[in-house]
C-alpha cells in the first residue's frame, strides 16, 4: 500500500499575539504543530500570563487552547544544531524539536537606558512594573514616576492608577511635535485610536511632561526622588517607585544564531513572512516594533505560507485582507518609530561610575577606548551574565554603537547535560 503522506510539521517559537495566530491558520490548514514558549503560559509580553482584559485576547487563548496545537510551556530555545532541529531546555531537561516550517515569533524586551541611580531598588521598567502589580505588588497610595518613551508609558499609567497609585507626572522623551504627529497616526488603526482615548480618560488629571528625561535616581538603600530634565529647568519629584522604559528592541539572538539576515536591527522577509532562509518564516516585532495587530496579521500570513503553495494566484487573491491590514499595521509601526526616536541628549546620561552591564557590575568608564561590542566583551565582561546582554546591548548599541557581533549556543543558560544530549536520529524521526 501507497504510504499516508505525513502531515508539515510546523514549529512556532514564541506564544505571543503572532505565535498564536501562525500556529492556529496553520494546523487549520492540517499541518501538525507545536507552539513553544518559555514562559508558563500563552500571551507573550504582550499579553502577559492570560491575564489580559482583552476581549480578542480572550478569544484567541480560548482558540488556541482548544485547538490541536500542542503547547509546550517553559521551553527556552538554546542551540540549533542542525538544519530542521532546534534544542529547547524544559525544567532541566533537553527538548529536541525538529520541524520542516520554522516560525519565529520571539517578540521583544524593553530598552533600559542607564543613568546614575537607575539601578536603586523600587526603579523598574514599566512592563515590569506592571507584570508585579499583576502579580499582586501592593501600589494603593503610592507614588509612580512613569518616564522614558512610547505608548507603553501611558498604557501602564493608567493601569497602575486604577490599582490604586499616584502618578504624579509622565514624562515623555519626545517633544510635542512629534507626538502630535503620531497621534495622527492612529487613524491607520482605529482600534489604536480607540484605546487611546480610553487610556487619556483614565489619566485626567494626571502631569503629562514632554521632551523630558529622567537624569538622576536618588536614594540609599531604595528610591526616594528622580530628577527630571527639560529644555528649559530640572527638577527633583518626590516617588516610591520609577518606571522607566525607552521603547523596545526586538529579540534577535535565535534568528542570528540560524542565519538570518538583520537589517537596521530587524529580520528582514519577504511578502509571506519568508526571512533568507527557505522555510523559516519571522512575524511580529522581529520584523518591526508595532504591537498586537501587526503581529497578529503577520502570524496568520505566515501559518498560511508555511503550510500553502504560495504560488498560487488564487490564494493570494484570497489573503488580500491580510495582506491590507498588514500594510495599515505597517504605517502605524512607522509612525511609532519616527514620533518616539531617542534624543541625542539620552547619550549623555550616564556618569563614568554609573553601571551599564548590571549582571557584572561593568560601569561606563571601564568601556572607554574599547573600539567593539567584542573587545569590551573579551576584557571587561560586558554581557557575560545570566541574561548574555539582552539587558545591557540596546543600551550599548545607542549609547555606544556598538551592535552585538555574534550570537552563540546556549541562548539561554543551561545544565551542561542538556548541552551534552545527544542529537536524536532521523530514522525514526515523525
Amino acid at each position: 500500500m501507497p504510504a499516508v503522506p505525513q502531515p508539515v510539521r510546523v514549529l512556532v517559537v514564541g506564544a505571543g499575539p503572532a505565535g498564536m495566530q501562525a500556529a492556529l491558520t496553520a494546523v487549520a490548514s492540517g499541518a501538525a504543530v507545536t507552539l513553544v514558549d518559555g514562559s508558563p503560559s500563552l500571551g507573550g509580553q504582550i499579553w502577559r500570563g492570560e491575564q489580559s482584559h482583552s476581549r480578542a485576547a480572550a478569544a484567541l487563548f480560548e482558540r488556541v487552547r482548544g485547538s490541536e496545537v500542542r503547547l509546550l510551556f517553559g521551553c527556552q530555545i538554546v542551540d540549533a544544531p542542525e538544519p530542521g532541529l532546534l534544542l529547547g531546555a524544559a525544567e532541566g531537561k533537553a527538548e529536541w524539536l525538529p520541524y520542516d516550517r520554522l516560525i519565529l515569533a520571539t517578540g521583544a524586551r524593553e530598552i533600559f537606558l542607564p543613568f546614575p541611580g537607575w539601578t536603586l531598588p523600587n526603579v523598574f521598567g514599566v512592563g515590569g512594573i506592571q507584570a508585579l502589580a499583576k502579580g499582586g505588588l501592593p501600589l494603593a497610595g503610592k507614588r509612580v514616576v512613569v518616564a522614558g518613551s512610547g505608548p507603553l508609558l501611558w498604557s501602564v499609567a493608567a493601569y497602575l492608577r486604577g490599582r490604586g497609585a499616584e502618578i504624579p507626572l509622565i514624562a515623555e522623551q519626545t517633544d510635542l511635535a512629534r507626538l502630535v504627529q503620531f497621534a495622527a497616526a492612529l487613524r491607520f488603526l482605529p482600534s489604536k485610536f480607540m484605546e487611546a482615548i480610553g487610556i487619556a480618560r483614565t489619566l485626567i488629571g494626571t502631569g503629562l511632561r514632554t521632551g523630558c528625561y529622567p537624569v538622576h535616581a536618588h536614594g540609599a538603600d531604595r528610591l526616594t526622588a528622580v530628577t527630571l530634565r527639560t529644555s528649559a529647568r530640572e527638577w527633583t519629584v518626590d516617588c516610591d517607585y520609577l518606571a522607566c522604559g525607552f521603547g523596545f528592541a526586538p529579540n534577535l539572538e535565535l534568528p542570528l544564531l540560524l542565519g538570518c539576515t538583520v537589517r537596521d536591527g530587524f529580520v528582514v522577509v519577504d511578502e509571506w513572512q519568508q526571512t533568507s532562509v527557505p522555510g523559516i518564516f519571522c512575524v511580529g516585532e522581529p520584523t518591526g516594533i508595532g504591537g498586537a495587530e501587526k503581529s497578529l496579521a503577520e502570524g496568520a500570513i505566515a501559518g498560511i505560507a508555511a503550510t500553502c503553495d504560495v504560488k498560487d494566484r488564487a490564494l493570494k487573491g484570497s489573503t488580500a485582507s491580510l495582506f491590507a491590514e498588514r500594510l495599515r499595521c505597517r504605517r502605524f509601526a512607522d509612525a511609532l518609530r519616527r514620533g518616539f526616536a531617542l534624543r541625542e541628549e539620552l547619550r549623555t546620561l550616564p556618569a563614568s561610575d554609573t553601571i551599564l552591564c548590571r549582571c557584572e557590575d561593568v560601569t561606563i568608564g571601564r568601556l572607554i577606548g574599547h573600539p567593539s561590542w567584542r573587545s569590551a566583551k573579551l576584557h571587561e565582561r560586558l554581557g557575560m551574565g545570566h541574561c548574555q546582554g539582552r539587558v545591557c546591548g540596546a543600551a550599548a548599541e545607542f549609547l555606544l554603537g556598538w551592535p552585538m557581533e555574534s550570537v552563540r549556543p546556549p541562548l539561554f543558560p543551561v545544565h551542561v547535560d542538556t548541552l551534552a544530549s545527544v542529537v536524536p536520529s532521523r530514522e525514526h524521526d515523525g
